[in-house]
């Protein structure tokens, strides 16, 4: 690790084996956090650990486990802390908040349009902003270096002057969300409209002499989402009433602030003629568009639309516009094309001059999960190919140091992986960037099993360049597997594919197929109810058997005679058990006999050999890992082969 102080924006850089692995200068996360992290004495803290609320979180469950031993062994050759004086650099300073505000207009006459800040003609060159408030003075930095002109948000309050006065500090502009919610009854509920046009009017009353804010923009697709809530004639009588509303709200804000424009952003250009028909009082409109961007221009001509408008969300194809892949879910763009996704985007808005004036592309996000692979341009603090697009095509330059680029990407067999199982995967990887020490991680996301946007850490061996073997989950269903490739230099490639978990096979006879079954409880009412006992010998790992949420509950199956097994293979769902035993009997009534016992089931499948030689088998849970009953897909018994 090297921390650099002969540059006036201080560096620390990190390598391995020489080789340079991350890289963050001061500018990116400003001067405040950089000093306090930074700019005075260390001590070096070499420890050997376990346990803790960050492996709790990874692994979703507490740790250590009872499989954790003691006995780890930290070995040190040896550790040189080295220093080098040199001549100070000019210090890194923060620009102050300019006094004063804008005076924002839109003029012209219709398809001549536009934005005037302070007399002179500005196109918005923007982003949607993520990261928190406080966060944002480094992020605006690298902004800045972007060619950004303008930030986007979607609510205003208290906490928001942090980030328009790093804004204005840099010279950036605001559009200042004002957030109207989803779903409310915009024809009838009138304490709701009032409370809110009460504290819309309180954020611009406070903000409007701010000489960030560049326009406000009041509401965010709730047009489009109103479907969700409403359909037929009253659908259409609360969209009517909404697109009033936001007149109301308009109007009364030009009333407060003449000086700067008033919006409303919908996802959906068929929500144009309401805004035209009810919000007269609108300076512009804005629109979230994404792989429909390029239509927007003949769709405007089409409708005969009466005002400019700008696109507050845009980039690459989005998880409801494209085609499902060979696992019947969303394909997402590659990397590559999300990059030619933004670059495309912006040239279909400059070939809608004097109308369309701008945009904030989505999204300047520092999330890692399916949504931010999906449309961050940043992950984390590194850099993807978008990035570098959109710094390009907004004037900030051609970088010096470019992500991998990943060409092509295998799974395995796609549509079967066994669970628990390792299965291959492999990139095809370029660095523009000879020398650079590229790295690699793999992650798992269980969005389509469980709803879940976080991913999960996996088990993988690297096995040749951009080649793993990984190990596949346990619970069944359709996963995606992503592969990082890191440059050392702030920049990263991230390429993913869907794969579906099926059962691991067992070489045997599955003797409780059909069988009789029954249970201390089942689920009897509910989404998808009944799920019966009789469901764990169906052979369908798309049923189950569910209890109540208590403990202790118990299945058992009933084989018609005696049977000599050695193999138990549970499926559970996600509601499994901790601590359960696998017992048997002669009549299915007394005289229970353990043969296995655990306190430490993680879910997933449970392969268990055995010496079982009875009619009756049971498997009885005691202590559930959630606060839902036990969920079984299959209880099988085994001869094997």
């Amino acid at each position: 690790m090297e921390i650099d102080r002969t540059r006036t924006d201080e560096q620390v850089r990190w390598y391995l084996n020489n080789k340079q692995i991350f890289i963050l200068n001061q500018s990116q996360i400003g001067e405040k956090a950089w000093r306090e992290a930074i700019q005075h004495g260390f001590f070096l803290k070499l420890d050997l650990a376990m346990g803790g609320a960050f492996p709790n979180s990874v692994s979703g469950y507490s740790t250590p486990t009872p499989a954790t031993t003691s006995g780890g062994q930290l070995s040190i050759d040896s550790v040189v802390v080295s220093q080098k004086t040199g001549t100070p650099p000019a210090p890194f300073t923060t620009p102050g908040v300019p006094a004063g505000s804008s005076v924002v207009k839109v003029t012209g006459t219709q398809g001549n349009w536009q934005l005037m800040v302070n007399g002179a003609p500005y196109t918005l060159k923007g982003l949607t902003y993520g990261p928190p408030a406080d966060a944002s003075e480094g992020y605006f930095n690298d902004m800045k270096s972007m060619g950004v002109n303008t930030i986007r948000t979607w609510g205003t309050d208290a906490g928001s002057k942090v980030l328009l006065d790093n804004a204005a500090a840099r010279g950036l502009k605001v559009v200042a969300g004002h957030w109207l919610n989803h779903g409310a009854n915009y024809a009838d509920d009138t304490a709701y409209k009032t409370n809110t046009l009460t504290f819309i009017k309180e954020q611009v009353n406070a903000y409007k002499a701010h000489p960030a804010i560049l326009m406000w923009d009041v509401g965010n697709e709730v047009l489009l989402t109103l479907q969700d809530t409403y359909s037929g004639a009253e659908l259409e009588r609360q969209r009517n009433a909404y697109a009033a509303y936001v007149n109301v709200i308009a109007r009364e804000l030009h009333a407060i602030d003449p000086n700067h424009p008033v919006t409303s952003t919908d996802a959906w250009t068929g929500g144009w003629p309401y805004y035209k028909n009810n919000s007269p009082d609108l300076d512009l409109y804005a629109l979230n568009a994404y792989g429909d961007i390029c239509n927007a221009k003949q769709t405007w001509i089409t409708m005969g639309i009466n005002k400019p408008y700008i696109i507050t969300e845009g980039g690459p194809a989005g998880e409801w516009e494209v085609p499902n892949d060979i696992n019947s879910i969303a394909t997402e763009p590659t990397d590559i094309a999300k990059r030619d996704g933004y670059t495309s985007s912006w040239e279909c808005i400059k070939a809608h001059p004097n109308v369309a004036l701008g945009a904030t592309m989505f999204h300047y996000g520092i999330e890692d999960d399916f949504g931010g692979v999906w449309l961050n341009i940043v992950n984390g603090n590194w850099n993807r190919l978008a990035y570098h697009s959109v710094k390009e095509m907004y004037g900030g330059g051609v970088s010096a140091n470019k992500p991998p680029v990943i060409s092509s990407m295998t799974v395995g067999n796609q549509t079967a992986v066994e669970a628990g199982k390792p299965f291959t995967v492999s990139v095809g990887v370029t660095d523009p960037n000879a020398g650079d020490l590229l790295r690699y991680n793999v992650m798992f996301s269980n969005k389509h099993v469980n709803a879940n946007r976080g991913f999960l850490h996996t088990q993988f061996t690297e096995t040749g360049p951009g080649a793993f073997s990984v190990t596949a989950p346990q619970e069944m269903g359709v996963w995606k597997v992503y592969v990082y490739v890191y440059d050392g230099a702030g920049n990263v490639g991230i390429e993913q594919k869907s794969f579906r978990v099926v059962a691991p096979k067992v070489n045997g006879t599955n003797i409780a197929l059909g069988k009789a079954t029954s249970a201390s409880t089942y689920q009897q009412v509910g989404n998808g109810a009944p799920y019966p006992p009789s469901n764990v010998v169906d052979g369908n790992t798309a049923t189950r058997w569910s209890t109540d949420w208590a403990d202790p509950q118990w299945v058992q199956i009933d084989l018609g005679s005696v049977q000599t097994f050695n193999h138990i293979q549970l499926a559970w769902e996600g509601a499994s058990a901790k601590s359960y035993r696998i017992e048997t009997s002669a009549n299915g009534i007394d005289g229970w006999t353990s043969l296995y016992s655990t306190t430490t089931g993680d879910g997933g499948f449970d392969s268990i050999n055995v010496n079982g030689n009875a009619r009756h088998v049971r498997m009885t849970g005691t202590v559930r890992n959630t606060t839902y009953g036990y969920s079984l897909y299959e209880f099988g018994i085994y001869k094997l082969a």
